[in-house]
Formats: C-alpha cells, sequence, structure tokens
C-alpha cells in the first residue's frame, strides 16, 4: 500500500473536498461560522459502516455549535443495500449513496472519508463481517483517514458487540479501535509515512443510542445537550439533521425535523477518559497552544464582521493570513490557510466557472470554453494570470463594479485525458468485498478531484492566491434553471448489448443486437467486431464501418458453437477493433433530480441463460415497488407486462366521463407485486380489494418481499402472516424442500437443489415468522448455526385461484442471470397454468 506518489496528496484534505464545479462566495452566515472555526483547533471524526449511519444530529451540533471541524467516515458506499428509487444495485447504487452523503454534507457542513470495503449485503455478527473484509486492509484504510484529517477525538457510531444490530455495524467498531491504537504507531502501516505523519487521537468514545426496542443509553454515561435553536440557520441542530437525512433519498431514509434540546450519551473505549467535556486535555484555541496573536485577530475580525457586508473584514484578513503563513506546524498551517482562503474570497463576493454547453467530450477534441469571473469588492480583485490546460497568459485585469467578465477559449482535451468516473470503479475490484484503487493517495476521498482545470491567479490587497476552476458542462434547464456539472469525458466510441439479458434454449440459434455509438467527429471504417466468451470468438463481423453516430448491428451466434459451452450461465462480451485500438465499454450513466449527473464505464458485456427456462403465462401485470429488474426480465423472457394503474383497477371512462367498465385484472395470467410495494405504493390499500376478488376468481397473485416500515397496508395477504426481521443472509445456504411434489416446484420447471446454486449476496430477507395454517411452507433454509426459517416461500389456495408471498431475493438473481432462481419465479407465476 502507498507506493505511488502524486501531485494530489500535496493539495491538501480539505482543498480537495471543498472541490465544486463553481467557486461561489458563502453566506453572510456560513462565513461566520467559518469564522468560529479558525478559532477552535479540536476535529472530530464520526465513524460508522454505511451512509445514513451516521448521527446527524450531532454532526450539526458539533460543526454549528461548537464550530469544531467534523468529518464522517463511512467504510462503505453502501453498494448492498436497497433501492427505493431505481433499479441500481451493487456499484451503482453505492455511487448514488456516496453523492446522496455528499448532498447531506453540504446541508450540515462536515466532511466525508471512505475506505476501500464494498458492502456485501446484510452479516449477523463480525465473524461473518470479516470472513468477507480483509480486516488488516480496512484498518489500514481507516488509520490513513486519522493521519490525514488528524482527529482529536473518534466517535463510533455501534459497539463491537450483537446491540450493534448488523455484522458490518459491529466491525465498524472492531476496526475504529484497532486504528485508534494504531494511527500513532511509526510501526504501523509504514508506507503511508511518506505522505502522512503518525498522530495520535485523544479519545475513542461510543455514542450510545435508543433504536426502537433496543436502548444502549444509561444516565451514568457521558452526555451532552444538543439540538439548540440556531438563529443564523433558521432551526435547531435536530432540525437541520432531519434534513440532512432526509437526502438518503435512495433509502427511504426520510426523517422528521424535530425541534428542541435532546441528550446524546457516550461511553469511553479507550484513551483519556472525557470527565467535563469531549474535548478535555486538548488545545481548544490558539492561545492555549502559544498563538494568543491569533486569537487576538480573529476575535477582533468576528466581533466586527458586518453580515450585510463582509468585505470590510478583508484588510484583517489578510494580516492574519500573514500571521498563518508564518506558523510552524506544516499541517496546522496547510489546513487553516486552506479555511481561510475560502473565506476571504467569499468576502471579496468572488465568483468563477469555466463552462461549455457540451455535457460530454471526448480526449484529443476541441471544444469551446467561457470563463466567467467576477468580484463584488470594492477594492477590486486583480486577475494576474490564466493558466489554461496547456498555455498560460498574463492578464492583469481588475474584477471590480459587481461586474460579469467573460473570455471565450477554445480547449483541447488533453490526448491522455482519463474517462470519467469514480475512482474506485475504474479498475475491476479486488474481490467481492474490496474495492480496488489505482492510486493509493486517492484512498479516504470520496471522489477525485478534476485533473482538467484553468488555474487563475489572483492578487487580492498584497496577498497572491491561486484558484483551481474544473472544466464544466452548463445549461439552462426548462425546470431546475441553471444546471452547472463536471464535464463527462467518455470513449472516442462506446460499445453496449442492447439488452443486459439473453434467454436462449437448448438447440436454438442466438440472436442479438449491439448498439455502437460514436462521441467524436470521426468515422470508423474496416474494423473488427468481436463476440467473446472466457476470450474466444464465438462470433462477429470483420470490415465493420461505423460511419454514423449510432448504429445497431444484429448478429447470430449458431447453436452449435453455444452446444460447445457446458454451462447454463455465461457472460459474453464484445470489443470492436479499428485503427489499432480496442473499443469495449459501455457508459453507464446515472441521473436523479437530487443528484449530480453520474457515470462509470462497465465492459461490454451481457449475460446469456441458456437451457429449459420455461414459462406458460403470456400475460402478467405488475404492481412496481422499489425498483427492480423483474418487469425487464419477463419481457425478455417473451411475457407481456403490463404496469397497473389506477384505472386498471376501476375501469376506463367512456367520452361521456361514466365509467366504461369493470376492472380489466381477469385478462392477466398472473399479477406480480414488486419488492416492497406496500411501502412505496400509497394506493395499494384501495387496491387489495380488487386483487383478493381476483385471486378468488381464479387468478394467481405473486407477492414479493416487504417491510413494516411505513407499510400501506396491515393485511397482505388473504389468510393472516406476519413479516419479522428473519433473512438468510448466506447466499449459499443449504436448504430443505418441504414439499418436493408441490405444483410450484414441478411445473412447467422441475426444480431441484441445482437451481439454489450460484445465488448471490443473500436467500432473502424479512421472511414472515407466523402464518395461518391455510399457508403451505415450501422449503426450509438457515444461516451457520442459526434456527431453520420456512417463511421464504408462502402459498394458499383462495377460491379458486393462488396467492403466493416470497421474501426471496429475486430482485437480485434476476439481473445477474441466475438460471435456477429464474425457473423457479417462472413456477410461480405459471401456478394457475397447471
Amino acid at each position: 500500500m502507498f507506493k505511488r506518489l502524486t501531485i494530489i496528496f500535496f493539495l491538501g484534505f480539505y482543498a480537495i473536498l471543498c472541490s465544486a464545479q463553481q467557486v461561489r462566495p458563502s453566506k453572510s452566515a456560513e462565513i461566520y461560522r467559518e469564522l468560529k472555526t479558525l478559532k477552535h483547533l479540536p476535529k472530530v471524526l464520526y465513524l460508522a459502516a454505511h451512509p445514513d449511519d451516521e448521527n446527524t444530529g450531532l454532526l450539526s451540533w458539533l460543526i454549528n455549535e461548537q464550530n469544531v471541524e467534523t468529518a464522517y467516515l463511512s467504510l462503505t458506499r453502501g453498494d448492498g443495500g436497497q433501492n427505493l428509487i431505481g433499479t441500481e444495485q451493487g456499484a451503482a447504487l453505492g455511487l448514488i449513496r456516496t453523492h446522496e452523503l455528499l448532498e447531506a454534507r453540504k446541508l450540515d457542513g462536515a466532511q466525508q472519508f471512505f475506505t476501500r470495503a464494498i458492502d456485501f449485503g446484510f452479516s449477523k455478527n463480525t465473524n461473518d463481517t470479516f470472513k468477507q473484509w480483509d480486516a488488516d486492509s480496512i484498518t489500514a484504510d481507516v488509520v490513513w483517514a486519522i493521519r490525514k484529517f488528524r482527529p482529536d477525538v473518534i466517535i463510533c457510531r455501534f459497539p463491537p458487540t450483537a446491540a450493534a444490530g448488523h455484522g458490518q455495524h459491529a466491525a465498524s467498531a472492531v476496526v475504529a479501535e484497532k486504528a485508534f491504537k494504531l494511527a500513532g504507531d511509526k510501526t504501523a502501516f509504514p508506507n503511508q509515512l511518506n505522505y502522512v505523519d503518525v498522530w495520535q487521537p485523544k479519545r475513542l468514545l461510543w455514542n450510545t443510542f435508543r433504536f426502537g426496542s433496543v436502548n444502549t443509553t444509561a444516565e451514568n454515561q457521558f452526555k451532552v445537550t444538543v439540538g439548540q435553536y440556531d438563529a443564523q440557520l433558521g432551526m435547531g441542530y435536530g432540525e437541520l439533521a432531519g434534513l440532512s437525512r432526509s437526502l438518503h433519498k435512495s433509502q427511504g431514509a426520510g426523517t422528521q425535523s424535530v425541534a428542541g434540546i435532546r441528550t446524546e450519551y457516550f461511553t469511553h473505549v479507550f484513551g483519556e477518559q472525557a470527565k467535563t467535556g469531549l474535548f478535555d486535555g486538548l488545545f481548544k484555541t490558539w492561545t492555549a497552544k502559544g498563538n494568543g496573536n491569533i486569537d487576538s485577530s480573529l476575535d477582533k475580525i468576528i466581533s466586527a464582521f458586518n453580515f450585510n457586508n463582509p468585505e470590510t473584514s478583508l484588510p484583517a484578513l489578510l494580516v492574519l493570513r500573514k500571521e498563518f503563513m508564518a506558523l510552524k506546524n506544516a499541517n496546522l498551517k496547510k489546513d487553516k490557510i486552506a479555511a481561510l482562503d475560502k473565506i476571504i474570497l467569499s468576502c471579496a463576493g468572488f465568483m468563477g466557472e469555466v463552462v461549455t454547453n457540451q455535457a460530454e467530450a471526448v480526449a484529443g477534441d476541441n471544444y469551446n470554453f467561457r470563463l466567467n469571473l467576477i468580484s463584488r469588492a470594492t477594492n477590486p480583485v486583480v486577475l494576474e494570470k490564466v493558466k489554461w490546460l496547456d498555455q498560460s497568459e498574463n492578464l492583469n485585469r481588475k474584477l471590480s463594479g459587481d461586474s460579469l467578465i467573460t473570455i471565450e477559449h477554445k480547449i483541447q482535451i488533453p490526448d491522455d485525458a482519463a474517462l470519467t468516473e469514480p475512482y474506485w470503479l475504474a479498475k475491476p475490484a479486488k474481490n467481492a468485498a474490496t474495492f480496488s484503487v489505482a492510486n493509493d493517495t486517492l484512498i479516504g476521498l470520496p471522489e477525485a478531484e478534476s485533473l482538467l482545470n484553468v488555474l487563475l491567479t489572483l492578487k487580492i490587497g498584497a496577498e497572491m492566491f491561486q484558484v483551481k476552476l474544473p472544466l464544466s458542462f452548463k445549461k439552462l434547464d426548462p425546470v431546475r434553471g441553471d444546471v452547472v456539472e463536471a464535464l463527462r469525458i467518455v470513449p472516442a466510441l462506446e460499445l453496449k448489448f442492447t439488452q443486459p439479458l439473453y434467454l436462449v434454449k437448448e438447440n436454438e440459434d442466438l440472436r442479438l443486437s449491439l448498439n455502437l455509438k460514436v462521441n467524436s467527429n470521426k468515422q470508423y471504417n474496416n474494423g473488427q467486431l468481436n463476440l467473446l466468451y472466457n476470450g474466444q470468438r464465438l462470433g462477429g463481423a470483420d470490415r465493420v464501418s461505423v460511419t454514423a453516430k449510432d448504429v445497431t448491428i444484429d448478429y447470430i451466434i449458431p447453436k452449435a458453437k453455444l452446444s460447445e459451452i457446458n454451462s447454463n450461465r455465461l457472460q459474453l462480451d464484445a470489443d470492436y477493433v479499428v485503427d489499432g485500438k480496442t473499443y469495449n465499454k459501455k457508459q453507464v450513466l446515472i441521473q436523479y433530480p437530487h443528484l449530480p449527473s453520474l457515470q462509470y464505464f462497465a465492459p461490454a458485456t451481457a449475460i446469456l441463460m441458456k437451457g429449459e427456462i420455461l414459462a406458460k403465462v403470456k400475460k402478467v401485470g405488475y404492481i412496481e415497488g422499489a425498483g427492480d429488474f423483474i418487469p425487464d426480465f419477463l419481457r425478455i423472457a417473451g411475457i407481456q407486462v403490463d404496469v397497473l394503474k389506477d384505472e386498471d383497477f376501476y375501469g376506463h371512462a367512456d367520452e361521456s366521463g361514466a365509467n366504461g367498465g369493470g376492472n380489466k385484472l381477469s385478462q392477466y395470467d398472473a399479477i406480480v407485486l414488486g419488492v416492497r410495494a406496500n411501502n412505496t405504493e400509497k394506493k395499494l390499500g384501495r387496491w387489495m380489494p380488487f386483487l383478493w376478488t381476483y385471486v378468488k376468481a381464479g387468478g394467481n397473485l405473486v407477492m414479493q418481499y416487504n417491510t413494516n416500515q411505513d407499510a400501506t397496508v396491515n393485511k397482505l395477504g388473504m389468510y393472516d402472516f406476519s413479516i419479522a426481521n428473519k433473512r438468510v443472509t448466506e447466499e449459499n445456504a443449504e436448504l430443505k424442500f418441504l414439499k418436493p411434489g408441490h405444483k410450484l416446484l414441478n411445473f412447467p420447471n422441475k426444480i431441484t437443489a441445482e437451481d439454489f446454486k450460484g445465488w448471490v449476496q443473500e436467500r432473502g430477507a424479512y421472511f414472515p415468522d407466523k402464518w395461518d395454517s391455510a399457508y403451505e411452507a415450501l422449503f426450509e433454509m438457515h444461516d451457520t448455526d442459526e434456527e431453520p426459517l420456512q417463511g421464504s416461500t408462502l402459498y394458499a389456495k383462495y377460491g379458486k385461484g393462488n396467492f403466493i408471498y416470497t421474501p426471496l431475493a429475486f430482485f437480485r438473481q434476476l439481473p445477474a442471470g441466475n438460471v435456477g432462481a429464474a425457473r423457479l419465479f417462472l413456477n410461480f407465476l405459471s401456478a394457475q397454468q397447471n
């Protein structure tokens, strides 16, 4: 670890984390808080396992009331969670949750760090967790974060015991204590010391909690009062915390903004015990550290701060900058100058951006950019020099009078510019539980700083400042107004299959389509298109020319070729070779209103599911829940899928506006409820009686898993059952067939133990633990050393029809191309056809 040197290290943690597409002045209240934070020297690191694990109420209080630099270290990016807003899973969901955390941090003011750990899904204890995670590498990442950020106090959200409620939660406490003890040891991870110094925090605490029926707080624990009202925010810290936590939209983590004070509880874990306050025994102020002149300067600046005219603080701030420059502690000087420079630019009312009309760019191509600059200060800010990517220009131009200056310039994107994608996804993961990072000094960062920047040299008073402006895309959105995002570098040519999955029966040819998208202004002639399996060519074409921007090519892989492959699931790869270059990447673009546009690149692959995957249904109604892939899978399988809406239950109005007839549910061979439909579809309460009538008349209703959180309907089945937090997290857990002769296990596909091989992440979650005797349980399964569970699939006959409740994780298995899971799910849909 830590074998490569990069210039990013010299920029400093703070500067990188504060990077944005524009440099904009902070509001006066924010500047005032930043000034008060300059006075306080302690730092706090809050540590837990996942996005949304952090105590946002405590973070908000630490930053806004105590005015101390605070960061949240989430060991994972939440890749193994569930997604309530779309179909993204795995790495794509982790990318969404990373940026939801960054949006939350913009509100509460904390910084954000991560390790390389991958969230592989729910685990029940630390033993399970460390079978997946490499404890040493995760500990090294936490030590690196401690040495970089240099916190004085570390606070864990969870204990290392079963009270944590999740194996990864408990593991975060285990790793925190190990890292706390090692961060100050020069023999631990010595390669890191090429870049950072050892650092020993003062104390490690556990922030105890009351979650539901689990209460770990006690009156004899160390306590602080939080949640106070802040007039500059116009709300209490508990209210701010609710807004911050509610930005975890993919997790349905909307949280009440609760006014009023409350108590936070802590127990001592390691280090020097706190007696009267979190910061006992620390240098809290500059005076305590022997720099009383800085305290005196800051006191005067703060007391004289003019909220209506922050510019009046500039002369004193520039003098303070000279005092900071004289500090002997290099780390402290770097941190405080970065924070002070941000304040100075804000007080000068400086805004800068470098924008183009293009959202995407290709390395080597030229684009027109606009450099927009403005300063609102009466005493002018001077633009001394502009360094475009490959050339410099001396200007000596004054920015004053609140007047916008625009400089147009054509910029060529460097030929070696890297694709825009998260640094932790640029290389294949080391394994299912650890990301692979090409540049070790990036570890810990939420995202890498852009390497495509215009560098400004500004003069304010007699002081010189360097400001980086990343190349950006700007557009006017008719709903959102101005949208400014990172310029995204994309390949000159992208390649992808037109669908992610293909199903082919034995002794059939495979028909598929490939799409080639050209992003550059070039044409590509006489290239070779290859379809590959395990590096061997299954098919393709020679002398393929791509002269249009978007081309789709159809291919057939003969059954003779497929019959040579002894597997029912195979990954097909594609590439296009032309002019000595190989193109084999597809763009994954993620866009939601609450986030910037996100992208990463994946190999151009598709999953082929081969064999007897039979279905006896032709038309299915689907009630959408949290995003899942199952409707797409069913369409790929040749089944018509209609997403059901209100009018499907109540009938259609005729031209006069009167009801044109009854509901149309009877036309469906089966109706499926998407995952967590009872949590997300608020109309389900009035739809359920129609669904029961549909089943009673001979319909087939398949319901996937739900939770008890924010449930729309209390009674989901025709007969009672209760959902519990019971799950089988071992994806290869053995299972027992309780009714091997049952029709759901024999028609149209014969289900055997082979169909439960190759599952991913888990068997299922939120199994019922109690049910009416009218139900038949089909399977028994359990994790290692745990009691058997029989709630993974419940079947009941109701009237002439069938009702199936199954919390098995089909929403994970079908996108992964698991043939056995597909056969079983299609059996469930075909229950009424037998």
